[in-house]
C-alpha cells in the first residue's frame, strides 16, 4: 500500500506532524506547542485534552497542506508520562503526569530493598522516572473504575477504539518482564496494578486499527517511544551504534541487537523496538533537563531564546569565548533530578567554581557544557557495558542548532558528532516502522532514508583536557548525588 504516512509526535512541549512520502521525502509538517505546568517542587503536568487537541489539530494541518492521499497514521509518543481514563468514553479523568514528575519517589524509597529484583525482571531502575511509581501515586486519587496507562494508549483509543500499548513504551514502565517480552504478575502485584486493565502489548510495526480523525478511514500501524523512533530513524541498526536527542530532555540510546544483558554501569536496559517476531534491545541513558534547562535560563532573564546561545556565550571580552575551552564554572543539571547512572530523583541542579569575574557568558557556557559532560558520563557508561567506547554519536533534536553544545560535546566525548539532517528524527521514525507494517519496505535499512550529516562536529581539544574538564564535572554531580540520596553514584 505505497502512499504517504502521517506521523504523529506527540513530546513534552509540542506536538509535530508530518507527512512522509514514500521515499521519505516529507511533504508537510505542522506542530502545535503543549503546555506543562509545574506543581510545587517536584510536579510536572499537562493537560489531557491539550494533548488531543493539539494532535488533532497538527495532524489535520499538515495532511491539509500537504494536499495528498494518506494511506496511515502512525503515532509517536513522549514515553513515561501516564494518565486515568475511563476506557468506555475515553473520557480523562487525572492530569497527565509527566516523565519528569518526581512526586512518586516515596514510593521508589519504600520499595529500595526490592531494587535489584527490579532491575533484573525489567533492565530498569527503581526510580520515579518510570510509569509504575506514577501509577500507583496517581491511583488512590481517581475512580475505582478508571485504567491508567501510558498516553500513547489512550491517544490511540481515542484514535482507533483500540486498547494497546507498543513494546518499546511498555518496556519503560517497570511493569514489563523484559525477558518474557510481557506485563509481569508480580511486578504488577508489587506496584498495586491490576495486570488485567493493562493495555495489550503490540510490534512497533503491526496494525492497531483505522481512524477517520484526519479525513478518510486510514490504517494506524506504526507506534514507539520517541527516543526509539529517533533511533531507529538514524539508521542505528548494528551493535553499538549510537543517537543523543536533544529536547526537553537529552537522551543517549545505544543499539544492542538481539540480546538484553542487563547493565553493570547503571544504565536501563528496555526494548528498541520488535518487528514481528524479532526483538532488538537498546541500552538508555537520560538528562532530565536539557532544552528545560535553557528554558530555565530565558525564564532567569539570562537568555532571550534558544537560537541566542551561541552569540551569548562568545560575547565580546568573554573569557569563555574560545571554542572548545571551558572556564571555571561547572554547572549539573539536576533541575529534575539526576538520571542515569546516579538516580537521584530529588537531586537539585547546583553551579560550582563561580567567582566575582564569573559573567553571564561563563553561566551559560557551564549550562551547555553540564548538558554534554552528562551524556559523557552516560556514553563512558555505555562503553563499560559495551566493552568498547562509542566511536561516533548521530544528534538530532532541537538543541543541536547551538554549536558550542555540540562542540562541547565532541569534546568531551572524545568521538566525532554527526547532526542529524533534519529535526524531525523521531516522526520519520515512526513513519519508518509505518512503512514496514504496511509492506512498502521489507528491512529497516529499506524503510529509513539514506541520510547524511548537517554537520559533524570533531574533538577540538586532547584526550588530556576533556578528562581534565569531565572529572571536574564528575567531582559535582557526585556531590550533587551524594547530598540528596542517590540510589548509585557513578564511578
Amino acid at each position: 500500500m505505497s502512499g504517504a504516512v502521517l506521523a504523529l509526535d506527540q513530546g513534552t512541549s509540542a506536538t509535530k506532524a508530518l507527512v512522509v512520502r514514500a521515499d521519505g521525502s516529507v511533504a508537510a509538517a505542522a506542530e502545535v506547542p503543549v503546555t506543562t505546568r509545574v506543581v510545587g517542587t517536584d510536579g510536572i503536568e499537562t493537560e489531557p485534552r491539550e494533548l488531543w487537541t493539539s494532535l488533532l489539530t497538527a495532524g489535520r494541518t499538515a495532511a491539509a497542506e500537504a494536499g495528498e492521499a494518506i494511506s496511515a497514521v502512525a503515532l509517536a509518543n513522549q514515553g513515561e508520562t501516564v494518565l486515568a481514563w475511563r476506557r468506555a468514553t475515553g473520557e480523562p479523568l487525572s492530569a497527565a503526569i509527566g516523565w519528569q514528575d518526581r512526586r512518586a519517589a516515596w514510593i521508589t524509597d519504600a520499595l529500595t530493598s526490592r531494587r535489584d529484583e527490579v532491575r533484573a525482571l525489567t533492565g530498569l531502575e527503581l526510580d520515579p522516572y518510570f510509569s509504575a511509581p506514577k501509577m500507583t501515586w496517581l491511583r488512590p486519587q481517581v475512580p475505582a473504575d478508571a485504567v491508567i496507562t501510558t498516553t500513547d494508549a489512550w491517544l490511540l483509543h481515542r484514535l482507533t477504539g483500540s486498547y494497546v500499548t507498543d513494546a518499546a513504551t511498555a518496556s519503560r514502565t517497570l511493569l514489563f518482564d523484559l525477558d518474557a517480552g510481557a506485563w509481569s504478575e508480580e511486578l504488577c502485584l508489587l506496584f498495586g496494578v491490576d495486570a488485567a486493565s493493562l493495555p495489550s502489548i503490540v510490534g512497533n510495526t503491526s496494525p492497531i486499527g483505522s481512524t477517520r480523525a484526519f479525513g478518510a478511514d486510514v490504517p494506524v500501524v506504526g507506534a514507539a517511544v520517541d527516543q526509539q523512533a529517533a533511533l531507529f530513524a538514524e539508521a542505528c541498526f548494528e551493535r553499538g551504534q549510537a543517537k543523543c536527542t536533544y529536547g526537553t530532555g537529552a537522551f543517549l540510546l545505544t543499539t544492542l541487537g538481539g540480546s538484553a544483558p542487563r547493565s553493570a554501569a547503571g544504565l536501563a536496559t528496555c526494548v528498541a523496538w520488535r518487528i514481528g517476531d524479532a526483538t532488538t534491545y537498546c541500552l538508555d541513558g537520560q538528562v532530565y533537563t536539557a532544552g528545560s534547562a535553557v528554558s530555565w535560563l530565558i525564564s532567569l532573564g539570562m537568555l532571550d531564546s534558544p537560537a541566542a546561545l551561541d552569540a551569548v556565550v562568545q560575547a565580546s571580552g568573554s573569557r569563555s569565548a574560545s571554542a572548545g575551552v571551558g572556564g571555571t564554572e561547572v554547572f549539573v543539571p539536576a533541575l529534575s533530578g539526576l538520571a542515569a547512572p546516579y538516580w537521584a530523583p530529588t537531586a537539585r541542579a547546583a553551579w560550582s567554581g563561580l567567582s566575582l569575574d564569573t559573567d553571564r557568558a561563563g553561566m551559560v557556557r557551564a549550562v551547555l557544557e553540564g548538558i554534554a559532560a552528562n551524556i559523557a558520563v552516560l556514553g563512558r557508561a555505555e562503553a563499560t557495558d559495551l566493552g568498547r567506547p562509542i566511536d561516533r554519536l548521530r544528534a538530532d533534536g532541537g538543541l543541536v542548532r547551538c554549536r558550542t553544545l555540540m562542540q562541547a560535546q565532541a569534546d568531551l566525548l572524545q568521538a566525532p558528532v554527526d547532526v542529524y539532517a533534519t529535526p524531525h528524527a523521531t516522526a520519520l521514525g515512526v513513519a519508518a516502522l509505518a512503512r514496514l507494517g504496511l509492506g512498502d519496505a521489507a528491512t529497516p535499512a529499506d524503510a529509513v532514508s539514506a541520510w547524511g550529516p548537517a554537520a559533524t562536529y570533531e574533538p577540538a581539544c586532547t584526550a588530556a583536557e576533556a578528562e581534565r574538564r569531565l572529572a571536574r564535572w564528575q567531582h559535582a554531580a557526585n556531590a550533587v548525588a551524594r547530598g540528596f540520596g542517590a540510589a548509585e553514584t557513578a564511578p
